[in-house]
């Protein structure tokens, strides 16, 4: 008998690389199902900062005429390493910018040009600006009635459920509404506006970031007739004659089986909360240490499992095998707590990060990536990997703690669940903290010395153009480095997160799932975070995940629409 076809191409897992595999393939003339086992769509982009790293795409060219090929080229040499991959490189840059232009052109998908440096902008083929772009703001309210399966922006970064962009001018306002009337009256437009919406539809409709990334997506997927099939976990895949037919999964209706003429698409988001590989893969668990993961907690490594069952690959090859990103525990209170990722405050002047012996050991405002490297290699032997954010009352006021929000937002309560510690003194920080008491005080005092001219010989902190980027620009002579020296003083426990997996499943450049001797799984196809990164465990500069996972959701939709019309 033959086969009954559902469709022509099931795509396993709802944020961008998926959604963007899918709507490339339907643009194609394919019949295109995404299945997502969460109630909601958007997986970890709906929590993202909604940033694409697309060297020499059209904003880029704009900003920065003078980038070329050659430049991206040296950069991704120098940062990858043993690990640089031409083929991967190349095609990449053969169809980063045509899939912008492909999505502004044919979808609901809008992107706007970023500040952003890269993350080494000193390295050779780096540079100050031109290769980061982000989601424009969305309007959620035009997801009609599928507006309530948008998965939420992640609690921790947003304040009664706004939406903030660390790269427009949001934040800065809402640092100086007290000391600024132009950013009060901003502040307090944006606040009225947001209380109506959250009266009215009980969630912000104006979303920014990676959740306007996402509903941007998940709109122009429904748009186009492409069903998103939420609540549907896939169980296993289907193989027939040696193919992957599609996939046995969980639905509305029980157990159901459901066929694909050219094959399945895994994009299930990594394996950051699959706590077996992780443990694998993560030195500091490796040694007992804890990590807290602000990624969905369903992304545990499903597509992974269903490829390593059908002859897959997914080695722990490189050297970080995540994207790291310093976080900390919030309590909610009832045993409820939030994950929140340090993105800005490390880089303002007057906050430092210590170890539990007191020492700072690295530049603080480098990448999150970075910083959580060096903290991973400063615990080495340790069976706690953590460092303390310190600042004293003055910087606490100024710009906030981790997520304890700055003056005249109250402290109170953040001291009393435990996440914010005070000390009068140093030595009275350190005792709350567990901090090496001399130590601590050895270090602030050796850096207030250079701290209050405005530098840091011991790390270089301002050094470079990223450094300054999220820092405090108005802050002379460097936006940076300040001293810490008035008391009270504050500091927040941090501990090792991530923003999803670097290392994973063996494709070739179009996305087949390689065998452990080289050959294809026919069928079979990987993207996004389930596909080993082409960046090698190494974190260049802003949405170097996003960009090119969108890119190669390109490239295998493209092949697939290639290999169906050959096989028609």
């Amino acid at each position: 008998m033959t086969p009954q076809y559902e469709c022509d191409l099931i795509v396993v897992g709802s944020g961008a690389a998926g959604l963007a595999t899918a709507i490339t393939a339907q643009s194609r003339g394919l019949k295109v199902v995404v299945l997502e086992k969460e109630p909601v769509f958007g997986g970890t982009t709906a929590l993202s900062g909604g940033v694409l790293w697309i060297p020499l795409g059209p904003h880029g060219r704009q900003q920065n005429a003078a980038d070329h090929r050659d430049a991206v080229r040296q950069y991704l040499m120098n940062e990858t390493g043993k690990f640089y991959d031409e083929a991967s490189v190349e095609a990449f840059l053969d169809n980063g910018a045509r899939m912008v232009e492909f999505f502004q052109r044919e979808t609901a998908m809008q992107f706007v040009p970023t500040l952003y440096p890269d993350y080494h902008p000193d390295v050779g083929g780096g540079v100050d600006i031109g290769r980061s772009i982000l989601a424009a703001p969305f309007d959620i309210r035009t997801l009609g009635a599928d507006m309530a399966r948008l998965k939420p922006p992640l609690k921790t970064i947003t304040f009664i459920g706004m939406m903030f962009n660390s790269s427009n001018a949001d934040l800065k306002h809402f640092f100086r509404a007290t000391k600024s009337l132009t950013s009060f009256v901003y502040v307090a437009k944006r606040l009225v506006t947001h209380l109506k919406e959250l009266a009215l539809y009980r969630r912000g409709i104006q979303v920014t970031s990676g959740n306007a990334l996402a509903a941007r997506l998940a709109h122009s997927a429904l748009q186009r007739g492409i069903p998103i099939r939420t609540s549907t976990p896939v169980r296993e895949l289907l193989i027939e004659d040696g193919r992957v037919q599609g996939v046995v999964a969980e639905g509305e209706h029980g157990r159901q089986t459901l066929r694909a003429r050219h094959g399945v698409v895994l994009a299930c988001g990594g394996f950051p909360h699959d706590a077996k590989r992780i443990a694998q893969a993560y030195p500091h668990v490796q040694r007992g240490g804890e990590h807290l993961s602000p990624t969905p907690t369903s992304n545990t490594g499903d597509g992974v499992r269903l490829a390593e069952a059908a002859g897959g690959v997914a080695d722990i090859r490189f050297g970080d095998s995540a994207a790291w990103m310093p976080v900390s525990r919030v309590p909610f209170g009832q045993g409820e707590f939030g994950v929140f990722p340090h993105l800005l405050d490390r880089y303002k002047p007057g906050v430092i990060g210590v170890l539990r012996n007191g020492r700072r050991f690295t530049n603080e405002s480098n990448s999150y990536h970075d910083v959580g490297a060096a903290l991973i290699r400063a615990c080495e032997g340790q069976s706690e990997t953590a460092m303390w954010l310190v600042c004293d009352k003055s910087t606490l006021a100024k710009y906030g703690l981790g997520y304890v929000k700055p003056a005249p937002m109250p402290i109170g309560r953040f001291l009393r669940n435990g996440y914010l510690f005070e000390g009068r003194t140093l030595a009275d920080l350190a005792k709350a903290t567990g901090i090496d008491a001399a130590g601590l005080e050895a270090t602030v005092r050796a850096y207030n010395v250079d701290a209050v001219r405005g530098e840091d010989p011991a790390f270089g902190r301002g050094r470079t153009s990223f450094n300054r980027y999220l820092a405090d620009p108005e802050h002379r002579p460097n936006p940076c480095v300040a001293p810490v020296q008035t008391g009270p003083f504050y500091a927040v426990k941090v501990l090792m997160g991530d923003l999803g997996t670097f290392d994973g499943l063996q494709t070739r450049v179009t996305g087949e799932v390689l065998k452990r001797d080289g050959s294809v799984i026919e069928g079979l196809y990987a993207v996004g975070n389930d596909r080993a990164s082409m960046m090698g465990g190494n974190y260049p500069g802003a949405g170097i995940t996003h960009g090119p996972n969108m890119t190669f959701g390109f490239v295998t939709a493209h092949h697939i629409a290639d290999q169906a019309g050959a096989r028609a």
